[in-house]
């Protein structure tokens, strides 16, 4: 259970409480032990409103407490405690943190670990889990089962590495850097030479001989890739959020703060700026440049380098068949 002066004090970390001062010592030690909307949360549940197209909900809500505007204060039911906030989907983000069950610190008696590891104190490290020569794993960090993490790698502080992560050797992990299931950070970039006939002699594999060096605080979703360096390194900067299932080639560079959608495709020597929107199933090509504060939205092809920020988009939307196949024939003879 939450108290509701842990539950603040959990907030404050991005945004003030605004009525704070006007709780009574009795209204913060209310315990509150899970997260609930505003139609279904009972007297033990906190809830929020976001939208104002909720507010008959926000009405007749059972909950405990509830996260509101300072516009929206008078409509929370006299029995529920209003917590009064600028941006009440942001507290929510914030709070539901701490309503996530704790593990205890423990190293999982088969994980195979190199006597010239280094582990930080409160590490956690499950089943199976394979730990390389001379890896650093610092304070907090928590490994569920059958995680892999090769020679020479650098885990920070405070990170999450869900079941069958792979971090490849060399490669550096930045502080509260959250990886989903079978993540692989470091695996060797798409890189080959071809020969004088492929189909005889096929083609001469180029040595990926760089790293991947994430940031803190970038959270990197499940069955994402993200290739190590062919000769300089791949790097993804503080505070980037990144779906499943998403490509990242080597030697990519991603600003600070940018988010991906699932099934992005990033081709290799890319460089994306700062605090840019990439929507899902958006292809990238390799060797441009995409300046900061860019939006992509879903299934944008980005075929040459982006100088302008602003919101970019192509493809043709849904259309009966028929339709469709006509069109496209229009749009062939364009080119004619």
């Amino acid at each position: 259970m939450i108290t509701i002066d842990q539950l603040i004090c959990r907030i404050e970390q991005r945004q003030p409480v605004l009525n704070k001062d006007e709780l009574n010592p009795e209204q913060l030690q209310l315990a509150l032990g899970s997260i609930g909307n505003l139609m279904t949360a009972n007297e033990s549940q906190l809830s929020f409103l976001a939208d104002p197209s909720y507010t008959d909900s926000l009405k007749s809500t059972q909950a405990g407490a509830v996260l509101v505007t300072e516009e929206y204060r008078d409509q929370v039911p006299k029995h529920a405690l209003a917590l009064v906030v600028a941006n009440p989907y942001l507290a929510y983000a914030s709070s539901s943190q701490i309503f996530v069950p704790q593990t205890d610190s423990r190293i999982h008696p088969t994980a195979i670990i190199a006597k010239s590891a280094v582990i930080g104190a409160d590490v956690s490290i499950g089943p199976y889990c394979v730990i390389g020569e001379h890896v650093h794993i610092g304070t907090g960090s928590r490994l569920d089962s059958h995680v892999v993490i090769e020679a020479h790698a650098i885990v920070g502080e405070g990170c999450i590495l869900k079941s069958q992560v792979v971090i490849a050797h060399n490669c550096i992990i930045g502080d509260h850097v959250r990886l989903h299931a079978a993540v692989s950070i470091g695996a060797e970039g798409f890189g080959f030479a071809p020969t004088s006939d492929i189909s005889h002699s096929g083609w001469e594999r180029i040595a990926q001989l760089g790293r991947v060096i994430i940031g803190d605080y970038v959270r990197i979703g499940s069955h994402t890739c993200v290739d190590r360096g062919a000769i300089g390194d791949t790097v993804i900067g503080n505070h980037v959020i990144i779906d499943n299932l998403v490509q990242v080639a080597h030697n990519v560079r991603i600003g600070a703060g940018t988010a991906i959608a699932a099934k992005t495709g990033i081709a290799g020597s890319t460089t994306i700026g700062k605090r840019c929107i990439i929507g899902g199933a958006v292809g990238i090509n390799g060797h441009i440049e995409i300046t900061d504060d860019v939006t992509l939205s879903g299934m944008t092809m980005v075929t040459k380098s982006i100088k302008t920020a602003g919101s970019y988009s192509s493809g043709t939307a849904a259309m009966p068949t028929a339709k469709w196949r006509r069109a496209a024939v229009r749009f062939r003879q364009l080119g004619d």
